[in-house]
C-alpha cells in the first residue's frame, strides 16, 4: 500500500504536516536541510509550497514513492495547462531537485519529455525623472523613505525594508545590504538629500525603541547564528530594524514581544495608489525604482560596471539590460518622418 501524506493547508510550527508520525516530517525535514544551508526564509517558504503542490498533483503520494517522470509531468502540467513563466517553471524544478537531493538522497537524472514554458525577454518598466518625482511626492512618512532609498540606492524591496541600524553609514554616506539576492552582501550608496530625512527617522525609532525596551519588550529577530551566539544581541540598538512595523508580535518559541520590519504590502499598496493619482500610465511597481535608478545612471555616463556593483548582479549581461532602455526608440535614433518633412 502506497504512503500517503495529508497536508494541512495552515502552515503548522516547524512545518508538520498531519498523518506523519514517525520520527520527523517530510517538511520539517526539507526546512532543517534548508537552514542547515542558510537559505533565505523567503526560499523555503517558496520551496515547501513547490513540494506540497507537487505531491498534491499526484494524488497526495509520497515523494519517495515518485521519481523523475512525476517531476516531469508536474512541470510539464505547470507549462502546459496552468502557462507559468519560463522562471517560475525553474523556480518548481529547483524545488523539487532539492527535496530529492538534499532530504531523500536521490539523483534525479534526466526529466524525460518534459515541455518546457515558454522563455520571453521584456525590457522593464522604467520612469523618466520626472514620473519618478511625481510617485514620490504622493507618499510621505516611512513609506516616502522606503521609495526614496529604492530610487536612490537601487535597493530591491526587502532589502530596503530588511535594513538594520547597523547598515546606515551616514559618515561614509553608504548603505550596506546584507544578506541580499544570493545571500551576497554589497554596499551602495546612501544619497545626500535622503540622509537628513533618515536621520531625524531614525531618532524617532530610537525613542520608540526605549519605549519598548522599558516596556519589556524592543527585541528583533536574529540571523541564526548570532541568535545562538548572543540572545541578548537582539535587544541592542544596532540590530533594530530601520522601518519597523507599527505592532508587536509574539515568538512562539521564545516568548519575546518582538517587531518585525513593516510589511512589504504596506509599501506597495501605497506606491501602486501613488503612481495611479499621478496619472502615469505605465504597469509601474516598487520595483521600478530600482530598474529607474540603473537606466538614470548609465544615461548620465557611469560605468555599467559600477551599475553592476551597485545593483548586487552577479552577471553583467543582467545589468546589460538596461543598455537597450537606453537605446530604444527617438532618444538613440532620429525618426525618418523627422527628416522627411524637414526637407520639404
Amino acid at each position: 500500500m502506497s504512503r500517503s501524506i495529508v497536508f494541512d493547508q495552515r502552515s503548522a510550527p516547524g512545518g508538520e504536516v498531519p498523518g506523519e508520525r514517525k520520527g520527523p516530517t517530510l517538511l520539517m525535514r526539507l526546512r532543517q536541510a534548508i537552514r542547515q544551508r542558510h537559505y533565505s526564509r523567503r526560499t523555503e517558504e517558496t520551496y515547501v509550497g513547490w513540494v506540497k503542490r507537487f505531491v498534491a498533483f499526484h494524488g497526495r503520494r509520497h515523494p519517495a514513492e515518485l521519481g523523475a517522470a512525476e517531476v516531469s509531468s508536474f512541470l510539464s502540467h505547470l507549462a502546459s495547462d496552468r502557462h507559468v513563466s519560463a522562471s517560475t517553471q525553474n523556480q518548481a524544478l529547483s524545488a523539487l531537485l532539492f527535496l530529492y537531493r538534499a532530504v531523500l538522497a536521490r539523483d534525479l537524472g534526466e526529466l524525460p519529455r518534459l515541455v518546457y514554458a515558454k522563455r520571453s525577454r521584456r525590457l522593464p518598466v522604467v520612469l523618466t525623472r520626472d514620473e519618478v518625482r511625481a510617485v514620490l511626492g504622493r507618499l510621505d512618512g516611512p513609506k516616502w523613505l522606503v521609495a526614496a532609498l529604492l530610487y536612490g540606492s537601487g535597493l530591491r524591496l526587502l532589502e530596503g525594508l530588511r535594513l538594520r541600524v547597523k547598515d546606515v553609514d551616514f559618515a561614509s554616506k553608504q548603505l550596506v545590504v546584507r544578506s541580499g539576492k544570493g545571500d551576497r552582501d554589497r554596499v551602495t550608496m546612501l544619497p545626500e538629500s535622503v540622509a537628513p530625512a533618515l536621520g531625524k527617522h531614525l531618532r524617532k525609532v530610537k525613542v520608540q525603541h526605549d519605549r519598548d525596551r522599558a516596556d519589556g519588550a524592543g527585541r528583533v529577530e536574529l540571523p541564526d547564528a548570532l541568535a545562538r551566539k548572543s540572545r541578548e544581541a537582539a535587544g541592542e540598538w544596532s540590530w533594530q530594524w530601520v522601518f519597523p512595523a507599527t505592532r508587536h508580535y509574539v515568538d512562539p518559541r521564545t516568548g519575546d514581544r518582538r517587531r518585525h520590519h513593516l510589511h512589504e504590502t504596506v509599501i506597495q499598496r501605497a506606491f501602486r495608489e501613488a503612481v495611479r493619482a499621478s496619472g502615469i500610465a505605465k504597469r509601474a511597481s516598487c520595483h521600478t525604482l530600482r530598474h529607474s535608478f540603473a537606466t538614470h545612471l548609465l544615461a548620465a555616463g557611469y560605468d555599467i560596471r559600477t551599475v553592476q556593483q551597485l545593483l548586487g548582479h552577479r552577471d553583467l549581461r543582467t545589468t546589460m539590460i538596461y543598455t537597450h532602455v537606453l537605446n530604444r526608440g527617438g532618444p538613440a535614433v532620429q525618426s525618418p518622418a523627422d527628416t522627411l518633412w524637414a526637407r520639404a
